[in-house]
């Protein structure tokens, strides 16, 4: 059985693993899910991640989580914003600032999936995949 939206079931399982401090959570692998990976990771809000082979054959992305001491977290919250039932486009001039500044919005861009920082200074626009903060 296919997920219907696999970015949701990501941010759901780094949401979850997040909350209960766990070091790291398997995803299942696609290419926008690597690539959502190296937008947080070179964000700084995961520490690393991986391709792993699971037994059934199939690829999982293991992604490593980052806690800056015992309490505290890095990843605040995680909200999708594109869903498969509404989309989200914006212009690069309408791109959204979380938290005016604070925190990212992940943008699928012609260019690539990138930040909303990258995108304003690429000037180009897409489809608001997430913000994370």
């Amino acid at each position: 059985m296919g997920l219907t939206d696999p970015i949701a079931d990501m941010l759901t399982r780094i949401r979850n693993a997040n909350r209960i401090h766990a070091k790291n959570v398997d995803v299942l692998l696609s290419r926008i899910n690597l690539n959502i990976a190296k937008v947080l990771k070179k964000a700084g809000y995961i520490g690393s991640y991986d391709i792993k082979k699971e037994q059934g054959g199939h690829d999982v992305l293991r992604i490593y989580l980052r806690y800056p001491d015992t309490k505290g977290t890095v990843i605040t919250d995680i909200k999708r914003v594109s869903k498969p039932s509404r989309r989200v486009y914006v212009a690069s001039r309408g791109i959204p600032r979380v938290l005016d500044g604070y925190g990212i919005a992940i943008v699928s861009t012609s260019k690539g999936i990138m930040t909303d920082k990258e995108a304003r200074e690429l000037n180009v626009g897409g489809e608001v995949l997430c913000y994370v903060w």
